[in-house]
């Protein structure tokens, strides 16, 4: 579609195209989520249970950072002292219904974006096409960066956590699968689109509702909102917040940075 061709659409052409674009971008997702649907075996018990598994692989190194520094924690236990089980009739085929929805949504994410950038892109100028070009690329690295952080840090510091708190002997911890898959699945999914944050900034910079300054001006509050936002996808431990805390704040400065780039640039191209 050539930049003619998006003058002369209308607003119903617009939205006409915007609806192919999502019935594709859903379609993609479907199609991944019917392939996980078939792999339910290698998604939930190598997936989906790994973190419940005291071999998962974070749990071996937390193990050996704690014994180094001479600290005694729950994650160089033998198990995980909770069981996972379904109390409702549907409990398990909804669970997996929906895993494979969600897995569907990360196997197409390339692809979704892809349709989204085939969406906006004739309304740029060639120069900003040229320019955004690793669009798709990067927002999806960005993505399954996030997502693979929330499954293998995120994901078994709230499971070890709170699967090990206890208030009383009495208590046994018997979690629904309904809870288990929704923690891994926030957890991970959460984390994947907080790692879009310079992507947005991209954005917002380009359109003029953000720049360097106000990042900048606005640091300190940043600075609270992620600690808030740590807090929530996190257990209430100060360890695991600042661990998920780190990385949010590096993708600020970063976002900081692009803004930056994008200013300069498009003082370049009044001048």
């Amino acid at each position: 579609m050539t930049k003619k061709n998006v003058n002369e659409m209308s607003f119903l052409d617009h939205l006409e195209d915007l609806r192919w674009h999502l019935i594709r971008a859903t379609l993609a997702i479907l199609l991944g989520g019917v392939v996980a649907f078939l792999m339910s075996d290698f998604i939930f018990d190598t997936i989906i249970f790994g973190p419940k598994k005291m071999s998962f692989p974070t749990y071996k190194y937390l193990c050996q950072i704690s014994q180094f520094i001479g600290i005694d924690t729950t994650f160089c236990a033998e198990e995980l002292p909770f069981r996972i089980q379904n109390r409702t009739m549907g409990g398990q085929f909804s669970a997996h219904i929906w895993t494979s929805i969600y897995a569907g949504l990360i196997i197409a994410f390339p692809y979704v974006v892809y349709q989204l950038w085939h969406f906006i892109s004739p309304g740029l100028h060639p120069s900003e096409r040229k320019h955004s070009r690793g669009f798709i690329v990067i927002t999806s690295l960005l993505f399954f960066l996030g997502v693979l952080f929330g499954y293998y840090v995120v994901t078994p510091l709230s499971i070890n956590f709170l699967g090990t708190y206890n208030v009383s002997t009495e208590i046994s911890n018997e979690i629904d699968i309904s809870s288990y898959v929704a923690l891994v699945r926030s957890s991970s999914l959460a984390s994947g689109f907080v790692f879009e944050l310079p992507i947005i900034i991209y954005f917002l910079t380009k359109v003029g509702l953000v720049t360097p300054q106000f990042l900048k001006k606005y640091r300190k509050f940043a600075l609270v909102l992620v600690l808030i936002l740590s807090a929530i996808i996190t257990p209430p431990d100060i360890a695991s917040q600042v661990i998920v805390a780190i990385p949010i704040l590096l993708l600020y400065q970063v976002s900081i940075y692009i803004s930056a780039i994008v200013i300069k640039k498009q003082k370049r191209q009044t001048k």
